[in-house]
């Protein structure tokens, strides 16, 4: 998956989950390490840092 790609999907994500976009691919990460696919894993760890880019900083 190429970063444009990446990103397209992550803003997908977020437009259909909100903000538990960035939760739902923590999810994702955590359940292809444990099935072994770390390549997807990889995918998703990318797609949340996208997210979490989109998003913004928190608010205190």
């Amino acid at each position: 998956m190429n970063a444009m790609q990446v990103s397209h999907y992550a803003h997908a994500l977020y437009r259909s989950l909100g903000k538990y976009a960035e939760v739902e691919a923590a999810k994702r990460v955590r359940e292809n390490e444990a099935a072994g696919k770390s390549e997807e894993a990889r995918q998703w760890r990318a797609i949340q840092a996208s997210i979490r880019s989109k998003r913004g900083p928190l608010q205190a």
